[in-house]
């Protein structure tokens, strides 16, 4: 038999017209095409079944045809007279008429089932196919074209990227920034235009480099295509004084030899603005590292938290010695264990 046209309605075979109709309008406002961006391809398959169904049972002559012979017959019944029922003797021709099944498109039965009227189908209260009846009543041809044109171009280009460089400072602390951007839109007409816009970022404290903020479709748009999103990357800006390594700080001292083995207090300002003592009283060794716990970077995640503070010690050597300094060294350790 081919397709099950009462199948796809979901009705039994004594469907009234009543239940035809209210059996159409559900399953045809679901698989519309435009209610389904996401899977369009599936969408339309079924649209188009739903709608065949429906062309073929809500006419009594081609259901008598369909109910006798199946979706074979509507193209192959042949019968005598154009309202005559279809019997199983009547398929044999007796005066060469032949019933001829024209498969209507599916928005067509769409637009005449809903009178105009497809629940914001296409956002003005009407079905596409009567949409473009209108436009080419009115010399819609151009518009056809410029339509067509939309939606090859309707796919969304790759988001656009640009640096955000930021200080040691600002991602320590978190700050706010106003990016000023120039973007091309389509105007009216559909020529393209320049406009300038103010962005606003909320750098928050332990923000890492490469972390990305999305402005949606802020970018550049093409006309007949959706505007690209634009995509801010952070950066960081070398200090001078510390150097990053995940959420931990990292700072190289120079201590003299003198320094390494009778100790020495290191003073520091910290990101933040604060001043630190930090005394070293253990003797310093080339490669030697002192960490100071919680006075790293801001853990993103969890902003009460830090990583550690790692002060990594270079022992400077004197380029030269008297023989006096080297005979009071000899003098000062020459009973020092080593």
């Amino acid at each position: 038999m081919g397709v099950d046209y009462y199948n796809l309605l979901k009705v039994n075979r004594n469907a009234t017209e009543e239940d035809l109709k209210k059996a159409y309008k559900r399953l045809a406002m679901k698989w519309h095409p435009d209610k389904n961006p996401v899977n369009k391809k599936e969408a339309e398959a079924k649209f188009k079944q739903i709608s065949q169904a429906y062309d073929v049972l809500s006419d009594t002559q081609k259901r008598h045809i369909y109910d006798a012979y199946g979706e074979e017959g509507l193209s192959t019944y042949e019968f005598s007279s154009p309202t005559a029922n279809p019997s199983p003797n009547s398929r044999c021709k007796s005066d060469g008429s032949k019933f001829q099944f024209n498969r209507r498109e599916a928005e067509d039965i769409f637009a005449d089932f809903f009178g105009g009227s497809g629940g914001g189908i296409d956002g003005s209260g009407k079905s596409r196919s009567l949409r473009d009846r209108n436009k080419k009543s009115v010399g819609g041809d151009a518009k056809d074209k410029m339509n067509n044109k939309k939606s090859v171009n309707s796919k969304k280009a790759p988001a656009v990227e640009n640096k955000l460089v930021c200080s040691l400072e600002e991602l320590y602390k978190g700050t706010k920034r106003k990016m000023k951007i120039l973007r091309s839109i389509p105007d009216e007409v559909g020529k393209t235009k320049t406009i300038e816009e103010i962005l606003k970022i909320d750098i928050k404290p332990g923000w890492k480099k490469g972390t990305k903020i999305t402005f949606p479709e802020k970018g550049n748009q093409e006309p007949g295509g959706p505007p690209v999103d634009l995509i801010f990357v952070v950066d960081e800006k070398p200090h001078a004084t510390f150097k990053r390594d995940g959420n931990d700080l990292v700072l190289h001292q120079k201590i003299s030899l003198l320094d390494s083995l009778a100790g020495k207090t290191v003073e520091l300002t910290t990101l933040d603005g604060r001043n630190l003592k930090i005394p070293v009283t253990d003797i310093v060794k080339p490669g030697h590292e002192i960490i100071v716990a919680s006075e790293g970077m801001p853990i993103s995640k969890e902003p009460s938290k830090r990583g550690n503070l790692k002060i990594k010690f270079e022992v400077t050597f004197p380029s030269r010695l008297s023989s006096q300094q080297k005979s009071d060294l000899r003098r000062v350790l020459g009973g020092v264990d080593t």
